[in-house]
């Protein structure tokens, strides 16, 4: 059962049963702390905004490369591999570390991240050689390619699994639910996506811009024939639990993750603030600290 919202500080307080085992579970809580702190120092570095976006974000992509997708770093053409449709992609710098550290991404590229010395801009890019499967700088692009995806891998008969990564504030875009009514008529069980729930868009918390009910992003989700699972999004051990689950389970309609997050999760300066959507702290804001 979907928690309301209004248990939003519970749910992210909470010790869900994770049946992932503690070695893995250290070494995933590393990775996503050194995401962290790659994200801010080259981010900062490099003058580049979209920060607190892409730190809400981080753990739920850090769940998926290491402990939930299958994908070979060595080979990120590979056939067989899930694929993962990034669709705010202006705000998850997190995917660049990480396919840096899987050595699918030269290290250079990232550390001259949105810089002339770079490929690698502020809208991820379609690059499927850097392990870039779709470019989705403009928002609601991004599910209707991953339906796709998974819609002709069920025509052709492959096994792999498509994953897309959404924004709260996207989800008011109405090509994001024409592709979740397509999803559902087809049964595109082969798809799950993730929603970065940290009530926030742009400048202003999302509760004040479209919505008008504090659970409408569930109601919408419920009436469109979504089963939403209600993770919270910081919780490494949760999100490898709930993805691997609804990977695995028999169903007959697609999968869909309400990550409960903190918009500049990590940054004392920055966390559930809205005025940091592109804004890079100053020094003195950065010597407030980090978690």
């Amino acid at each position: 059962m979907v928690r309301p919202f209004e248990e939003r500080r519970d749910v992210l307080k909470s010790s869900r049963a994770i049946r992932t085992h503690q070695p893995e579970l250290e070494f995933l809580t590393e990775k996503a702390r050194w995401v962290r702190d790659e994200i801010i120092e080259v981010a900062v570095k490099n003058g580049a905004g979209h920060i607190a976006p892409s730190l809400s974000c981080s753990d739920i992509l850090v769940a998926l490369y290491y402990g939930v997708m299958n994908y070979r770093h060595s080979d990120p053409l590979w056939p067989q591999r899930d694929r993962l449709i990034i669709s705010k992609a202006h705000g998850a710098y997190g995917v660049f570390p990480i396919l840096a550290d899987l050595g699918v991404i030269p290290p250079e590229e990232w550390k001259g991240f949105y810089t002339d010395s770079s490929t690698l801009t502020g809208c991820i890019e379609r690059r499927p050689e850097y392990g870039l499967e779709a470019g989705c700088g403009s928002l609601g692009h991004g599910l209707p390619l991953a339906v796709g995806a998974a819609f002709g891998a069920r025509l052709r008969g492959e096994s792999w699994h498509t994953y897309c990564l959404l924004g709260d504030g996207e989800m008011q875009e109405g090509t994001t639910w024409e592709a979740v009514q397509f999803a559902v008529k087809h049964e595109l069980s082969n798809l799950t996506m993730v929603v970065d729930n940290n009530r926030l868009q742009a400048m202003d918390f999302t509760e004040r811009i479209m919505n008008i009910h504090a659970d409408d992003l569930v109601r919408r989700m419920r009436g469109f024939g979504l089963d939403p699972v209600d993770c919270p999004g910081h919780d490494l051990g949760a999100l490898v639990t709930v993805l691997s689950e609804l990977k695995q389970i028999d169903s007959d309609k697609p999968g869909v993750v309400n990550a409960i997050t903190v918009k500049g999760y990590g940054l004392k300066c920055m966390e559930n603030i809205p005025k940091f959507h592109f804004r890079i702290p100053t020094q003195a804001e950065l010597d407030m600290g980090r978690r």
